[in-house]
């Protein structure tokens, strides 16, 4: 009876996101680390504290006099066994150790669980073992967030495309936005780590004094600028958009133009200063980052009807986007042209869940959607012609993400219990061969033109330190 328990099908089951990790960007040996007895007890302790704030039910406190005493017994072994006084400071590679000396609980909090022990010399038996450990070169990951039951973890697999293989491993930095309004950061370079490097924002605490910072609901989506690392984009059921200073972890600004949930964006892929946001209300937006704050916003916009459910920018031409909508549409639009569409088009039958426009192959682009289908389409600025349809059968597709070096590989989440991730190669089809492939341009990057996009005259713009400082010619010269 045991057994056919443990080997029953989990009643949720799903993948409601997922990433592809370009290749040479994950560490090639993760590095292994240590938890002491004193971490784990904090852990312990401040999962239950945490618990307790959140108002969870049915825990049992006559006991924490006892995991006092206990926590105590633990970090004094952990302080006899390192033979010290607990500073990591050597291991703070992230630059955070400031922040724990500040009074009062900091925005981002340092994680010192994943503590990479240099005096541990960990050895696989079989070599061959050691070997698929390591993260080659010509591998990719792929990040794929999984809900089973009432527990959500993320998984991270290693794909290569000339093994044909796929296998889960761990490499690099990750944003996770979830139904919780902090965000939280992982090294995936750092193995069996139990905490985020640093988590955006705070729910706040009345038993801790401790103020409310970022989003008030859960977060939907998160975009890296990709010329300026340290600022992250995130887009939120609260109905706002927060631009976060990763140099600090505070808010740098909140925006708040919008008349319902936040549920996609993305920064533009040439110009630093381009955030595409769509919205719940219908609405699809492009801010000009340099000359928006919390009080007053720099964009355009575009009604599209239904609730936009992703956007993505055209790399191959640098002002133009699509938007997908929970009616089942797609939409072409221009940027030069504030509140028109170029076209407009029903591509499946409900809720358009993945959108993929791709960057190396000029007018290709993959659709998925709650219908259970995937499809590529050829598309121009006049119409959008289908070209290859799948049901992959993986229940409603949540998600959708091509590969950066070989965009024929397309990675889905969907919700089936038995099948919800998948990896599939277009090209084993043939239309799809004599229609893309030869398009296909490996060595494509896009570049910004000196055409500005006029969402209003940039008075300031954005550079390192901030968003807003006035330095214009580094962002001109790229």
């Amino acid at each position: 009876m045991d057994s056919d328990q443990e080997d029953e099908v989990p009643n949720v089951n799903f993948v409601p996101s997922l990433l592809f990790i370009k290749r040479g960007v994950a560490k090639a040996n993760p590095d292994k680390v240590t938890l002491t007895p004193a971490e784990l007890a904090r852990i312990i302790n401040e999962t239950r504290d945490d618990l307790e704030e959140d108002g969870a039910n049915g825990i049992d406190s006559s006991d924490d006099e006892e995991n006092e005493d206990s926590a105590a017994r633990l970090a004094s072994r952990a302080q006899d066994q390192a033979g010290t006084s607990g500073n990591r400071s050597a291991g703070d590679e992230f630059g955070f150790e400031n922040y724990e000396q500040e009074s009062g609980e900091p925005v981002v909090r340092l994680a010192s669980v994943a503590v990479v022990d240099p005096a541990e010399n960990i050895q696989d038996e079989d070599d061959s073992e050691a070997e698929d450990e390591i993260i080659k070169p010509t591998d990719n990951l792929i990040l794929v967030g999984h809900v089973q039951n009432d527990s959500a973890s993320m998984e991270v697999y290693v794909f290569n495309d000339d093994e044909g293989s796929l296998y889960r491993q761990t490499g690099h930095i990750c944003a996770i936005g979830c139904m919780d309004p902090v965000i939280t950061l992982w090294d995936l370079d750092i193995q069996d780590s139990l905490e985020p490097v640093c988590k955006l924002g705070s729910k706040g605490s009345t038993k801790k004094n401790k103020p409310k910072v970022g989003h008030s609901d859960a977060v939907l989506d998160l975009s890296w600028n990709k010329h300026l690392d340290h600022i992250l984009a995130s887009g939120s059921v609260d109905q706002s958009v927060i631009l976060w200073d990763m140099e600090d972890g505070t808010p740098h600004t909140i925006i708040k133009e919008f008349g319902e949930k936040v549920q996609t964006l993305a920064f533009h892929p040439t110009r630093a200063e381009g955030l595409l946001v769509g919205s719940c209300d219908g609405m699809v937006k492009v801010f000009d980052c340099r000359t928006t704050t919390n009080d007053s916003a720099s964009f355009l916009s575009w009604a599209v009807g239904g609730e936009v459910e992703r956007v993505c920018w055209n790399h191959h031409s640098e002002f133009h986007f699509v938007a997908s909508t929970n009616e089942g549409r797609i939409h072409y639009c221009d940027v030069r042209r504030p509140g028109e569409t170029l076209w407009s088009k029903e591509v499946h039958e409900k809720e358009i869940t993945g959108l993929v426009l791709s960057s190396k192959v000029r007018g290709m682009l993959a659709t998925a959607s709650a219908d259970g289908t995937l499809k590529l389409w050829d598309m121009d600025e006049e119409d959008a012609k289908l070209v290859y349809k799948k049901n992959p059968k993986m229940g409603v597709i949540q998600c959708l993400d091509e590969c950066p070096e070989n965009p024929f590989m397309l990675a889905m989440g969907g919700d089936l219990k038995t099948k919800n991730f998948s990896v599939v190669n277009v090209l084993d089809n043939d239309v799809v061969t004599n229609v893309f492939k030869a398009r296909f341009d490996p060595s494509y990057v896009p570049v910004a033109s000196g055409e500005r996009m006029n969402i209003e005259p940039p008075t300031e713009a954005m550079e390192d330190a901030s968003i807003s400082d006035d330095d214009d010619s580094d962002e001109d010269e790229n």
